[in-house]
C-alpha cells in the first residue's frame, strides 16, 4: 500500500469521526429532551460503543477493504445487499456534510456577528478544505487529523476541568423531569454523536498492518471518546442546569476563563467539524471506489490500488456543495438531514453487526460483541422511525442499479459471424 496509517494516525482518524459536531451542541439538546436523565442515555451509548467498536475492528482486521460495511454485506449476504447499503451510506456522506459543517458555521457566525452569510461561507470553506486534504493523500490528512484530534481532546478536557468546580448538585434534581421514556428519545438523538465506528471499515485497508493496528487504534479511540463525552455531558447538566444554552462548550469555558475564552470555542467547533468531515470524505471516497470496483457504481468512480480515489472524492464534494446551495436557496433547516443521517448510521450498524455474525468466528468474544451490538442497533433503528425514508430510497436506487446491470449482462450476447463459426469450432476441436 502506498498509504500506511500508523496506530496514532488511525486512532486520531477514528477519534475525529467520533468527536464530531455532536459534542458541540448535543449535550444541551439531550438535556432539553430528558433533563439530567440524559446522562443515562450518554452512558448507555458509551457502553454500547465498546462491543460495537470491537465488532467493526474485528471485521476490519479480518477483511481490510475500502468498501467497509458494503464489503461485509457482500461477503455475508451477497451483491444486492452490498449495493443497497453502499448506496445508502455513500449518498448520506455528501448530503450530510453540509449539516455537520453548519454547526461550525453557526459558531463562527455567532462569534463574528456575521449572520447567515458568514455561516454559509464557513460551511463551504470547511467542505473545500476537507476535500483538498483528502485529494493530496490520506497520509497528509492522517497527519493533520493527529494534530486536530490532539488539540480538540485537550480543549474538551480543559473545558470540563475548569467548569466542574461550578457544579451544583441541585441541577441534577429532578433527575427525570420528562419521565424515563424521554431517555429513549435522547438516545435516538445522540446516535449522531456516536456515528463513526462504521467508517473504520472503509479505512481498514490503509493501515500498515490491519490485523495488529486496527484493534489498538480502536481501543485508544474508545477510551478517549468515553471519557470526553461523559465529561462534557456531565458538566453540561451539573454546571449549566436544566436549560443550558445552544453553545454549552462556550459557556463552560467562560466559567473557567472569562468571556475572552468564548472565541476559543469557535476554534474547537471548526476543528471538530473539519476532523469529522475529513474522516468521512476519506472513508466515503474509498467506499465509492470499492463499490465501483465491484460493479455497484459506475466504473469511472474506481481507482487503482493504493491510489487516492479522486473521482469518488470529487463526486462527494460536488454533492455536498450542491446540497449546501440548495439549503441556502430554499432557506431550509438541516434538521431533516441530521435525522436522516442518524437513521442511515443505525441501518449501517444493523447490517454490519448482522454480517459480523456470519463472518467472525462463532462463540468468540468478537462474535458475542456483534450479537449484543445487533440487538442494540435494532432498537436504535426502530427509534428513528420515518426518518428511514431517505436511506431506504437510496438503498432502493442501489437495488434498481443492480437489477438493471444484471439484466443488461444477460441480454448482451456476443455477435458471431457465420463465416467465423467453423473456424471457431475447428480451433476448439484442435485444442481438445
Amino acid at each position: 500500500m502506498k498509504n500506511g496509517l500508523s496506530v496514532p494516525q488511525g486512532a486520531a482518524l477514528t477519534l475525529g469521526a467520533m468527536l464530531g459536531t455532536g459534542v458541540i451542541s448535543l449535550p444541551a439538546l439531550a438535556a432539553g429532551v430528558a433533563g439530567p436523565a440524559s446522562l443515562v442515555a450518554w452512558g448507555a451509548l458509551v457502553l454500547l460503543s465498546v462491543p460495537l467498536a470491537t465488532t467493526f475492528a474485528a471485521l476490519g482486521a479480518r477483511h481490510p477493504d475500502g468498501g467497509g460495511v458494503a464489503t461485509y454485506a457482500r461477503l455475508a449476504f451477497g451483491e444486492r445487499a452490498s449495493t443497497m447499503v453502499g448506496w445508502a451510506f455513500y449518498a448520506t456522506i455528501g448530503v450530510g456534510a453540509p449539516a455537520a459543517a453548519g454547526f461550525a458555521g453557526a459558531y463562527v457566525a455567532d462569534a463574528t456577528g456575521g449572520g447567515v452569510g458568514t455561516a454559509l461561507t464557513t460551511t463551504v470553506v470547511i467542505i473545500a478544505v476537507c476535500a483538498v486534504m483528502n485529494w493530496f493523500d490520506l497520509r497528509v490528512s492522517g497527519t493533520a487529523q493527529l494534530v486536530i484530534a490532539g488539540t480538540v481532546a485537550l480543549l474538551l478536557a480543559v473545558a470540563v476541568v475548569v467548569a466542574l468546580p461550578h457544579a451544583q448538585p441541585g441541577n441534577l434534581t429532578p433527575f427525570a423531569p420528562h419521565g424515563w421514556g424521554a431517555v429513549g428519545s435522547a438516545a435516538a438523538l445522540l446516535v449522531w454523536a456516536f456515528a463513526g465506528w462504521e467508517i473504520l471499515g472503509s479505512l481498514s485497508a490503509e493501515y500498515r498492518d490491519p490485523a495488529r493496528d486496527i484493534p489498538r487504534a480502536t481501543a485508544i479511540a474508545v477510551a478517549a471518546v468515553g471519557v470526553l463525552y461523559l465529561g462534557v455531558a456531565f458538566a453540561t447538566v451539573a454546571v449549566l442546569g436544566p436549560t443550558p444554552g445552544p453553545a454549552p462548550l462556550s459557556d463552560l469555558l467562560v466559567l473557567g476563563f472569562g468571556e475572552h475564552a468564548r472565541p476559543v470555542t469557535t476554534v474547537v467547533a471548526v476543528l471538530l467539524t473539519v476532523g469529522a468531515i475529513n474522516v468521512y470524505f476519506a472513508g466515503g471516497s474509498r467506499m465509492g471506489a470499492a463499490l465501483a470496483r465491484d460493479g455497484a457504481l459506475p466504473a469511472w468512480l474506481g481507482a487503482a490500488p493504493g491510489r487516492t480515489p479522486r473521482r469518488s472524492l470529487a463526486l462527494i464534494t460536488v454533492v455536498a456543495l450542491g446540497t449546501t446551495a440548495t439549503l441556502a436557496l430554499l432557506h431550509l433547516s438541516t434538521d431533516a438531514i441530521l435525522l436522516m443521517a442518524t437513521a442511515t448510521f443505525s441501518l449501517l450498524y444493523v447490517v454490519g453487526t448482522a454480517a459480523a455474525l456470519r463472518l467472525l468466528p462463532r462463540w468468540r468474544a468478537s462474535w458475542w460483541c456483534a450479537a449484543v451490538s445487533l440487538a442494540a442497533a435494532l432498537g436504535l433503528l426502530v427509534m428513528t422511525g420515518a426518518h428511514m425514508t431517505g436511506p431506504v430510497l437510496a438503498a432502493l436506487g442501489g437495488l434498481a442499479w443492480t437489477t438493471w446491470r444484471r439484466r443488461r449482462a444477460r441480454t448482451a450476447t456476443p455477435v458471431t459471424s457465420p463465416a467465423a463459426a467453423p473456424a471457431s469450432g475447428s480451433l476448439a476441436g484442435s485444442s481438445s
